[in-house]
């Protein structure tokens, strides 16, 4: 019901029978039948996405449903799901209210809420108890990579500072694992509080701070869309006077498919910023399709 929960699942070797309508990696998984969708228009800016979201919020709707004919058919014996934010997919609430009502089958509902990477680490553990498939190999493989990519961000002379901007308008900043993986890739992160929710970020304050780096990950969004949107932003008067902008520091990463995901793949996002922070420790291997620079 959520793609990081997905990509759990293919990392421990298990079949899928449905899917999330944003789950999309590995690629065939696109070719399962989709369980949930969005009771909002998901196309357009990020202002107008927020003012719809905010709509169904102030009703006290879900902003997602669950399609039971689907789960009927599919017939599942575990149902993943997330209870770590109701804006980014289908509640654990709205997920237990739809296998109550399901005749031909009783799924096992297995909820994840990562608020860190260890918290990744444990939901993969967890799952893969429940569903009686080892994993210690791939969590071992991970946190090699975590490692490695920590031990040469220590070589570094210097910490950047960053804001990292997981949404446009109104401005947030990334909170969570991502000021974890922004400390682990050799910087200083100035917004967002690890393990804590992302907070709304007042423009004020980012000037003030003034972050060497700034990185735009909105969630949801992948590099293309982003590109779009944070260019209109940082081409206005007031961020001109940032040095991020002048010094032409500012990047956008593909939030969808990477930092917004709390599953395997947060590993190919601390290398991400890892490439960013310092170009000359480590060769720019996401380049281009992880993330790329704003200004040219």
């Amino acid at each position: 019901m959520i793609p990081s929960a997905t990509e759990i699942v293919e990392l421990l070797g298990l079949q899928i029978v449905g899917r999330s309508h944003e789950c999309d990696y590995p690629s065939y998984v696109k070719s399962l039948p989709i369980c949930t969708e969005p009771k909002f228009d998901p196309e357009g800016t990020s202002i107008e996405i927020h003012e719809r979201v905010s709509k169904i919020l102030m009703a006290a709707l879900s902003v997602y449903r669950v399609k039971l004919d689907v789960l009927e058919t599919l017939k599942p014996t575990h149902i993943l799901t997330q209870a770590q934010c109701e804006v980014c997919a289908v509640s654990l609430g709205d997920v237990e209210t739809a296998v109550a009502q399901l005749t031909g089958s009783a799924p096992k509902v297995i909820s994840l809420q990562p608020n860190l990477l260890a918290d990744v680490w444990d939901d993969i553990a967890r799952v893969a108890a429940v569903l009686e498939v080892p994993a210690e190999s791939a969590l071992e493989s991970l946190q090699l990579r975590v490692v490695a990519c920590r031990e040469k961000a220590l070589m570094a002379t210097k910490k950047p500072t960053v804001a990292c901007i997981e949404w446009i308008e109104p401005l947030m900043a990334a909170g969570n694992w991502v000021p974890e993986l922004v400390a682990l890739a050799g910087g200083e992160n100035l917004f967002g509080v690890v393990g804590e929710h992302s907070p709304w970020l007042k423009a004020e304050a980012l000037f003030a701070a003034d972050p060497e780096i700034i990185i735009f990950m909105p969630c949801g969004f992948d590099i293309e869309r982003t590109r779009s949107e944070a260019l209109a932003q940082v081409k206005s008067s007031e961020w001109q006077v940032l040095q991020a902008v002048q010094n032409k520091k500012v990047f956008v990463v593909d939030g969808n498919q990477y930092f917004n995901r709390p599953g395997p793949r947060l590993v190919d996002s601390l290398e991400i910023l890892a490439e960013i922070f310092h170009p000359d420790l480590f060769s720019a291997n996401y380049a281009g399709f992880g993330w790329q620079s704003l200004i040219d």
